[in-house]
């Protein structure tokens, strides 16, 4: 009790030192929150509009068909993996794709294109499909013989809403398929690449053409939250029980991005250890020069018995309040500026590209994280800062520093 009393006073004895200090510990902090949560919340941010809106948080195939896509690997029990997904509640929904690829042309001009069968309902429920239609209309429940041409591919073909578009390309049966189509809509899923090959059918139309009647490539799966999607994914693998079918979350099948995400990720530790540098620098100072300037103290300390192991507990008291006095008012301001943050985001003029996706806004997070690990690197990083400092006072000699003035 007598050691807390004796840091409190020597706190406030040189306010201006102590105020600076705190500033320099509070803006390292503030600025370390504001980093992480706006880290945490751009990467969720990505992860949601890449994997959500787009690709799914886990995907089910035939086995070996993302190594080598086919069009004869196919799942063929639909029925009984709708009912396992069914029962995990942590699933929010699901949706079947068929892929296939084909040549498609609108009066004199033609293209390659991406077949991709989806039905609208459940593309819509996992997907959000029917918002990425900036022209025209999405699917009917029901098929009627209708196409959804990305933007790029539309511009291509300089096709329009209700022209006729012929496709061809190679049936299951080792037939040639082909038919003709009407432009319902044209769609921007904000991946320039995929929209300048993409062809969407009604599930129903797209298996008639390929003669995969009842069959599918692929299953995309939405969960309710970001980190169930690795239980989830074992759960849904143990109860389908199949060895002939894979089961993925999107770390797997977009191994790409998530390498660039986490490539990215390093970026921010990098920042973050500078950040706890600057500030350790700015304690070890500080403490040094208090320490020099209070040899006189220190040996009236150590000459009255005083021992060298409460001088340095001493020290180190006085630099963890500090320290705690700082993160306490970081937290309300760095917690303040998140909430806005999360709230406004960062808007960029022109936006910026991230896995083919274009994000013109990003958003901060609040959370837990963002507070508690700014917080313990300065906590710790001061008190490491102050280990030299706390003893070098311990060896203070009293017969010589009591003959300064």
């Amino acid at each position: 009790m007598l050691l807390l009393k004796m840091a409190f006073r020597n706190i406030f004895r040189q306010k201006r030192r102590t105020i600076l200090t705190g500033l320099s510990m509070m803006v390292g902090f503030v600025l370390a929150v504001i980093f992480i949560g706006w880290s945490d919340g751009a990467y969720n941010n990505i992860i949601k509009t890449f994997t959500g809106d787009r690709l799914g948080h886990i995907q089910i195939h035939k086995k070996t068909y993302l190594e080598r896509p086919s069009l004869y690997k196919t799942i063929d029990n639909l029925s009984r993996i709708n009912e396992i997904l069914h029962q995990i509640k942590e699933v929010q929904s699901w949706t079947p794709r068929l892929f296939s690829a084909g040549l498609v042309s609108v009066g004199e001009k033609s293209a390659g294109v991406q077949i991709i069968g989806i039905d609208p309902e459940k593309e819509t429920m996992t997907t959000h499909f029917d918002k990425k239609v900036i022209e025209g209309h999405s699917f009917s429940p029901s098929p009627s013989h209708g196409a959804i041409v990305g933007k790029g591919l539309a511009e291509i073909l300089d096709a329009k809403i209700d022209d006729e578009i012929v496709i061809i390309s190679q049936a299951a049966d080792g037939s040639i398929a082909n038919d003709l189509y009407t432009i319902i809509g044209i769609l921007s899923s904000g991946n320039d690449v995929s929209d300048r090959i993409s062809f969407y059918l009604h599930l129903k139309d797209a298996q008639e053409l390929l003669v995969l009647d009842g069959r599918i490539h692929e299953i995309a799966v939405s969960v309710d939250k970001l980190s169930h999607v690795s239980r989830v994914t074992k759960l849904i693998e143990s109860n389908l029980d199949d060895p002939e079918l894979e089961v993925e979350p999107w770390q797997v099948f977009a191994k790409s991005f998530y390498q660039a995400m986490q490539a990215d990720k390093q970026g921010m530790w990098i920042m973050l250890v500078i950040i706890v540098a600057i500030v350790a620098v700015g304690v070890l100072n500080t403490v040094l020069m208090s320490v020099l300037e209070r040899r006189r103290e220190y040996g009236l300390l150590k000459a009255v018995g005083t021992k060298p192991r409460e001088i340095i507990k001493l020290v180190l008291l006085e630099v963890t309040i500090l320290a705690v006095l700082s993160i306490l008012l970081g937290t309300v301001l760095g917690l303040g500026a998140n909430s806005f943050l999360s709230t406004h985001g960062i808007k960029f003029g022109q936006g910026f590209t991230y896995g083919g996706m274009t994000f013109d806004t990003m958003y901060s997070e609040v959370n837990t994280r963002s507070l508690l690990i700014p917080a313990v690197t300065v906590l710790l990083s001061s008190t490491l800062v102050s280990l030299y400092p706390s003893f070098k006072a311990a060896r203070t000699e009293p017969a010589k520093t009591m003959r300064m003035q």
